[in-house]
């Protein structure tokens, strides 16, 4: 098979937010039998006087099956990409608590990977920034947060607090973004697999990468054009105007409403995306007036042990170098 994947993608890789209209099946409740092993795994860590990050996957037992962790993580990389998980009484537990429980979760999904140059397992996602500097991680802010992927197998991300208003999280199948290309601008599709530079992939300067790999049977994305935007300004290697009109064409794709599915993430609530298959957005938000009510989601990156191989012109990327 060619470097350049020229059939249609089937599978339930291949979902678009019209295909899951009414269909819940991705939204997965914590039973009580979920809730009270969080609860025990939990309380050891606490009984052995260990705090978040400094306890390791046997100091949090947590029954993975009731959770059904295995289960996801296959849904993760062989399935749709993404899940949610509902239902955590985040209200019960405390800050310190909360980064307990989640970073312990990671740990029995995955291996928390660090999210920036000094060493943070668990991100906070907080209108915090300024807006005005190019360099300002766009999660940071309140403002549109436009499709990408994070550099890491599989990103996680837990509401502890919703905005006043807005801040909708929206998802997009990779595979759909591409059958829409190739059903309707094949034309454009060599430019996708042609490297550019991006910034903020967890180095220095900006480094080459495709937007899209095709190896060893499966699909893969990496994504967000004002990064890519911005690693050919810093590299000083300007975007030619074919390439510029390759990405309008897909960020044309990836805002129909028939592609991607919205949802509101509720206090306690957990999704997962796999970074390969899955983009990732949010709408702009409005904080409420009081500080102790700002909007604040948690975010893990997560190295997963069934990830897929990746090609040699697509280097894995999994957080920030110890």
């Amino acid at each position: 098979m060619g470097l350049i994947l020229k059939q249609k993608i089937t599978g339930p890789a291949a979902w678009t937010g019209q295909d899951l209209a009414g269909d819940t099946s991705w939204i997965h409740p914590l039973t009580a039998d979920a809730i009270a092993s969080i609860d025990a795994a939990l309380a050891a860590v606490k009984t052995k006087g260990l705090k978040f990050p400094h306890f390791g996957k046997a100091d949090f037992p947590l029954d993975a099956q009731a959770l059904k962790l295995p289960q996801h993580a296959n849904e993760l990389e062989n399935g749709r990409g993404f899940m949610l998980m509902r239902g955590l009484p985040i209200e019960r537990y405390s800050d310190d608590d909360i980064n307990i429980i989640y970073y312990g979760i990671g740990l029995h999904l995955g291996e928390p990977v660090r999210q920036n140059p000094k060493g943070e397992l668990l991100g906070s996602v907080m209108n915090v920034g300024d807006t005005s500097l190019k360099t300002t991680r766009v999660y940071e802010t309140n403002l549109y947060l436009p499709y990408h992927s994070d550099p890491s197998d599989v990103v996680g991300l837990l509401c502890v607090r919703k905005a006043k208003s807005g801040g909708v999280s929206s998802l997009v199948s990779v595979a759909a973004v591409y059958n829409e290309i190739l059903e309707h601008h094949p034309e454009f599709l060599g430019l996708y697999y042609r490297p550019m530079y991006f910034a903020h992939l967890c180095e220095p300067l900006p480094s080459l990468s495709p937007i899209f790999s095709h190896h060893l049977g499966k699909l893969s994305c990496r994504y967000l054009r004002q990064y890519i935007e911005l690693g050919h300004e810093i590299r000083e290697q300007p975007l030619s105007k074919v390439e510029f009109e390759a990405l309008d064409l897909f960020d044309s794709i990836i805002h129909k409403a028939s592609i991607r599915v919205d949802m509101m993430l509720e206090p306690g609530d957990i999704q997962f995306a796999n970074n390969y298959a899955v983009l990732h957005s949010r709408t702009e938000f409005e904080d409420d007036a009081n500080p102790a009510l700002h909007r604040k989601l948690l975010r893990l990156w997560l190295k997963m042990p069934n990830a897929r191989t990746l090609a040699p012109e697509f280097p894995g990327r999994n957080g920030f170098p110890g």
